[in-house]
């Protein structure tokens, strides 16, 4: 796991924060937030959820009828949440790896603005970390660098067996599930499934998304795009950063304790018009739109 190198790094994170002045926090409003992203923030922590992906037309889980749970009649499910319960996938695997095949990376969906914007922010030397709670690998198709970026609920760049969590190539899985296979652990007698590492209802986060409790403390600025925040641990991250720290929501609605900070910029509206708006007063629109007309996603 992530740790500071020293007590001295902690306790310097800790001072910067804590002294910041009132004249360093900007006001409520996009411009001032852009201001202060552009002129002074060096650590921005990014939150991103399925609302951001589905501006690239991958559907989210819950949305009554166009949201996946809705949508998966031909799998003959008991209930729509089994596609991804580690219980029914023993059983019975054949489902979650047809879903699988739509779901890839680089299948059918490609990012978005919002997408490229992290990958803009990065490039800045501004980005501290991404956190998101998409298993579409569409950051990464973005060109996202895999040290900036966080998969919560994991994803298709890597594999491994669900009984002895044994490493295996994903390429090699990708192929098999296209291929229609249900795929068996190579270890010894184990025998076990292998599944992408999508984190299924039953097993425990990654590792590395533990990492917030370090990137927490450095942020010095907060961007929440597309989520509820109901989801939990991942939603925790947004109330954990310090209450001095400014926090911008990119969002069609108003969701968990935003509003309730003294340093909250709260934008209500389409995910990519928020976006647009905020890489305008940023001055980054023109660079934005070149990264997503000329960048080919990585596969």
């Amino acid at each position: 796991m992530y740790v500071m190198n020293t007590l001295a790094d902690v306790w310097s994170c800790f001072t910067a924060n804590f002294y910041k002045k009132s004249s360093d926090i900007p006001s409520n409003s996009l411009p001032a937030i852009a201001k202060y992203m552009a002129d002074t923030s060096k650590n921005v922590l990014v939150m991103a959820g399925a609302g951001l992906s589905t501006h690239s037309g991958i559907p989210d889980f819950r949305s009554p009828g166009t949201g996946l749970y809705d949508n998966l009649q031909q799998y003959n499910l008991p209930y729509p949440e089994a596609i991804f319960d580690l219980g029914f996938f023993v059983r019975d695997p054949r489902p979650f790896l047809s879903l699988a095949k739509e779901l890839y990376p680089g299948k059918k969906y490609r990012p978005n603005l919002g997408h490229y914007l992290a990958r803009l922010i990065n490039e800045k030397g501004k980005l501290l970390r991404m956190y998101t709670q998409n298993i579409d690998g569409l950051e990464r198709l973005a060109g996202l660098p895999p040290e900036k970026l966080v998969e919560a609920h994991g994803g298709f760049s890597s594999a491994s067996c669900i009984s002895c969590f044994k490493e295996h190539d994903p390429d090699e899985t990708r192929e098999a599930i296209f291929r229609g296979e249900v795929i068996r652990c190579t270890n010894g007698k184990c025998k076990g499934l292998v599944k992408p590492d999508i984190v299924f209802f039953g097993e425990a986060l990654p590792d590395r998304f533990f990492l917030y409790q370090d990137d927490v403390l450095w942020a010095d600025l907060l961007i929440v795009i597309g989520t509820s925040l109901e989801v939990y641990p991942f939603a925790a991250i947004a109330d954990e950063v310090p209450r001095d720290v400014p926090r911008l929501l990119l969002n069609r609605d108003v969701v968990g304790s935003f509003g309730m900070r003294k340093h909250d910029t709260i934008v209500t509206c389409d995910i990519i018009e928020g976006v647009t708006r905020l890489a305008k007063e940023l001055g980054w629109h023109e660079e934005l739109m070149e990264l997503y007309a000329k960048h080919e996603p990585c596969m």
